[in-house]
Parts: structure tokens; sequence; C-alpha cells
């Protein structure tokens, strides 16, 4: 049903009698200031600096790039050891690394008390506080804990531990709008945790910056690029207005355009004057072949290097190892990735004249009036519908709640158009969209005729859910689905098996989507639920099918396909393989 302005009222968003005095929770958090701060690290006593933001301004200024990597391997030995040897191998080379992102597991979201017995994925665990700091020591590196600290039910305990290690880029808020932990539903409780974490750092005597991956919020589930450059204007207000604190933008995983993603980060340099986070390279576009992936590092990194040159925004640029989409990448190839990308950079000088930006910032300038235009309509939105839009408690819990889909729904700055996703004709078409339609077009279009006809015929029913917070397969799964009349039971993101299956009822099949190292465990639970629930239909499943054994010396994941395949699921290892199992699924129904 659509959601329309009238259906969005406080009774419905907040039906709590009663929520967190917000000011306390501020007051709280900047009490402990005065007992937990910002340790020392090799990195911050190196340059003789106080925070990453200082020395980010340093390279803006005298025009320097900085590169980001990407570490955190479950093991923690491991994971210490890249610490020092990509930034030895990297400067032997005559390189630098300017700053590591820490993978830390998204088990890590779960306060630290009750994680022993939460699902865990594939990243690195850190036992103790103290584990924090001990991961910093190896290079003079800036430490970005930027996944799973700020935004989860771990926020305040996570973020103490985070500064004490000397790191002053702490995130990650993009995921407070979207991550749900697998068994926990206190959102009033993680809102609260964030509120403390964002204003201990605020705080703090020496810039901290508060990190928010675009793409892992609001911003990648948009039809209307606009309403990311919104998203980034209302995220500022709560952090840098209402809280006190200095907000850093991440983005990139999934802008595969080159016009676009220049035109983004151009807009952002409109709208904000804090120096990014990092951007983070386009995995979307990256295939099974690591030959092909060099060619897709350089088509985004070229962009990335140019758009620093020509309007420096602090952002650390990530070159991803070209073996992402197989594993997870070795040091060894994590250095090779920097070697490549820093190469490019000293031989893309040139490429700045070739460039005639009238077309971009006509983008820019769509962008920028449509994010604006989207954010007043949200805060006043949600003020008519009372929300108070200056407790940050409120209107954080309400967006969370409301959701991107319904946001741009609602509020979108597009002209409302019937027939039109979300009734709206973009401003700026997201390259994501085009990408997922082109990609099903693709695939229904390989389908024979009469196959087609024959899935269309039986009017089939799919509950679709995904194991965690990474959508783009289950948008997918979904668009091709719908191509061919199937019907959507929508079991949302990051959904618990007993609410996939409570919402199962009545359908003929599930097709579930995952990412996060967690595929066998789930699937295990998910067919004990059907089985309390007595109910019986296919399953399909497809994704990042691995998982870190129990047992596991290296721990590192493994391929779990055939255990998924003994448990009696389907593995669909890309979404063509899904498409025979429909056709035999509508050929029984139909005999039936």
């Amino acid at each position: 049903m659509k959601t329309t302005l009238s259906s969005l009222t406080r009774s419905r968003i907040l039906p709590e009698k009663e929520l967190p005095d917000a000011a306390s929770l501020v007051e709280e958090g900047r009490r402990l200031a005065l007992q937990h701060g910002v340790g020392e690290c090799p990195f911050l006593t190196h340059f003789d600096i106080s925070s990453e933001s200082e020395y980010k301004k340093q390279r803006m200024a005298d025009g320097i790039l900085m590169f980001h990597a990407q570490v955190g391997y479950r093991s923690f030995d491991k994971s210490r050891r890249a610490y020092a040897e990509i930034y030895d191998r990297v400067a032997a080379a005559g390189y630098r690394v300017d700053r590591y992102g820490l993978c830390l597991d998204w088990s890590m979201g779960y306060p630290a008390a009750q994680r022993a017995n939460m699902p865990r994925g594939t990243g690195l665990i850190l036992s103790a506080p103290g584990d924090f700091a001990a991961l910093t020591q190896g290079a003079p590196v800036a430490p970005h804990f930027g996944d799973f600290v700020i935004g989860t039910p771990a926020s305040l305990e996570n973020t103490k531990a985070a500064l004490a290690a000397g790191s002053t880029a702490i995130g990650n808020l993009g995921q407070y709008f979207t991550f749900r932990m697998p068994q926990w539903h206190d959102d009033v409780g993680t809102t609260a945790e964030t509120i403390k974490a964002i204003s201990l750092c605020a705080a703090q005597p020496v810039e901290v910056l508060i990190h928010s991956n675009l793409d892992d919020g609001f911003a990648a589930l948009f039809r209307d690029m606009a309403c990311g450059i919104g998203a980034v204007i209302i995220e500022r207000y709560v952090v840098e207005e209402l809280l006190g604190g200095r907000l850093s933008h991440c983005y990139g995983h999934v802008f595969s355009e080159p016009l676009t993603r220049l035109a983004f980060q151009r807009a952002l340099t409109r709208i904000s004057d804090t120096p990014g986070s990092m951007v983070y390279g386009n995995t979307t576009i990256f295939v099974e072949n690591e030959v092909e992936n060099y060619a897709n590092l350089a088509s985004y990194m070229l962009v990335d290097v140019l758009a620093q040159s020509l309007s420096p925004t602090g952002h650390g640029l990530n070159p991803v190892p070209v073996t992402e989409a197989i594993r997870i990448p070795e040091i060894g190839e994590i250095v090779d990735a920097h070697l490549f990308a820093n190469r490019l950079a000293l031989r893309s000088e040139g490429f700045r004249n070739l460039f005639d930006l009238k077309q971009v910032d006509q983008i820019v300038e769509r962008l920028v009036v449509g994010g604006q235009r989207f954010a007043g309509r949200i805060l006043a939105g949600l003020t008519d519908a009372g929300v108070d839009v200056r407790n940050p408690f409120e209107l954080l819990l309400a967006l969370r709640r409301i959701g991107a889909k319904r946001l741009e729904e609602v509020f979108g700055p597009g002209s409302p158009l019937d027939g039109k996703t979300r009734n709206r004709e973009p401003v700026v078409r997201a390259t994501t969209v085009v990408a997922l339609e082109d990609q099903a077009r693709g695939v229904v279009g390989e389908i024979d005729a009469s196959e087609r006809e024959t899935i269309r015929r039986a009017s089939l029913t799919a509950c679709v859910a995904c194991t965690d917070v990474h959508e783009y397969g289950k948008l997918l799964v979904e668009t091709v689905l719908e191509s061919l009349n199937v019907e959507i039971v929508d079991a949302g993101v990051s959904t618990d098996p007993d609410t996939v299956v409570a919402q199962a009822r009545g359908v003929d099949f599930l097709a579930v989507s995952t990412y996060c190292g967690v595929a066998l465990n789930y699937v295990q639970a998910l067919r004990g639920e059907m089985d309390s629930a007595r109910l019986k239909m296919p399953i399909f499943i497809g994704g990042k099918l691995n998982q870190v054994p129990e047992d596991s010396a290296s721990c590192m994941p493994v391929d779990v396909t055939r255990d998924l395949q003994e448990l009696g699921v389907v593995v669909c290892h890309r979404i063509d393989d899904l498409i025979p199992e429909l056709v035999k699924l509508a050929e029984a129904q139909t005999n039936a």
C-alpha cells in the first residue's frame, strides 16, 4: 500500500508513552569525556598532530592525495601483521598508506557481555578494549574504526575503546539507519547508545570525525541520487547542529557511472566543509576475473584521483584488491592494489586538461537543490506529524523506523508521477537502479519465451529476505521476479529466521540473499523454524555462501555450498540459476 503523508503520525512512528531524555543522554556522553579521551598511537605521534582531521587538512592544503586500505581478518594476529606489513611494503615502493579501515565483525555491534552467544560473520572480533589499541601500534597509519561502533547497541563501549586506541575517525552512523542486528530488537536502546557515543566524541578537546558511510545507510536504497545528498544534510543537522560533533562522509561502493560519481563528490563540497573519511571502491562492478578487475579498478580510481585533484575533500582513496569478488583479499593483494593506484595517480596528471566540467556541474546543481528540498520536506513533514526535530533522539529514531523507501516516496524531491518507482520522477537517477534494471532485463531476456510465459501464468508468490544488510542481491531477485509476474512478500533485510517463517505462510517459495558469512547457520536456523511451524516449501539461496568454521585454524571463511545442499536448499550461485527452478515450480502448479 502506498505510504502517504497522512499515514506518518507520531502515534504510529513513536508509539511509546515515554522515550529517553535526549538532553540527559548528551550530558552523560559529554561527562564521560572527562575519563575517556584520545590515546596515543604511532600515527598521531609520528606526525605530531592531535587528530586525523588536522592531518587531512594539512594534506589538502599541500595538494597531496591520501590512500585508504581495509584491514580486518578474523585472526587478530594476522590483522596486526597486516597493519605493519602493508605500510612497510607500500612505503618501500615510495608510496604511502594514510589510513586503515579496521573491519570489525558485525557481531562487535552487540554489547560485549552478550556477544558470545550472538551470530557472527567473517570479520575481526576484539575480545577486550585493549585489543583496539594493540591493533593500531604497528605503523604510523590513521586507525579508522568505521564499522559496528557508532550506530549499534555497543556504540558507547566500542567508541571508548576506539578513542583510547588513538582513533579520531569513528563510525558508522550510516549503519544506524539500516542495519538490524540479528536477534536484537531494542531500537530505543540502540538510539540512546548512539547519542551518548556521538556526544562523547563531540566533547573531546580534539576534533573527532563521526564517520558515516552513505552506501551503508539510506543513500544506497534511494532511487534518486539527490536523496543521498539530502541524507547528508539531515545527518549533518543531527550530528553538528543538535549534538555538536563533526560529521565526515564516505561514499563510493555503488557509484558505477563516472559522471555521477564525480558529480556526487563535487556536490559534497557544496554542503560540507568537514574533511571526508574515504571514497570506497566501487565493488559492485567487480567480477570473478582478476585481470578484468584491473580495468574496473582503474575506471573508478581515475575518477576519484581527478576529483581530489580538482576539488580536494580530504577523502582517502580506496583501491579495492582485484580478488575482492572472489575471496577476502590477502595482504599481498592489498599491497598490489595500492601500488597500482599510486602509479595510476602519477600517470593521471595530464588528464585534468581533458575535462569539461560543465555537464558535471549541471548535475551538481540538481543534486544540491534536490537534496536541500528533500531534507527540508522531511523536517517539515515530521514536524507536522508531531515529531520534535530539535530532539536528536526523536529525529534519529523516527528516521530509522520510517526507512529510506517511505521517506523517498513521501518526501522525495522529484515530481510526483504515477507509474514511476515510488511514484516520483528522480532528479538524478541512481546508477545502482540503472544497473539493477539492466541486469534484470538481461536475465529475463535470456529466458526462453515459452518458459517466461509458463512462469507468468502460474502467478507464483515468493517470500524474499536477506540475512544481513547487503540488499543489492535481494533487490536484483525482486526485480527479476516482478518482471515474471511473481508476487513478492518482502521479509526485509537482516531478518531473523522466525520472522521470515511468520511472513512466508501461503507463499510458493523462499528466496534468501546472503553476504556476511552466515549462510550455513542461517539456513540451519531457518529449517528449524520451518519444522516447528510445519511449513514446507522450496528454499533458494544465493550470494556469498561462506562461513568461518568453528574449529578453523586459519580463521578464514570456507565455501558451504555442499553443506547447504545437504540441508535440502537450492543453491543459486547466479540469478540465472533460479530460472529453471521457477519453471519447475510453475509447471508443477499448473499441472496440480
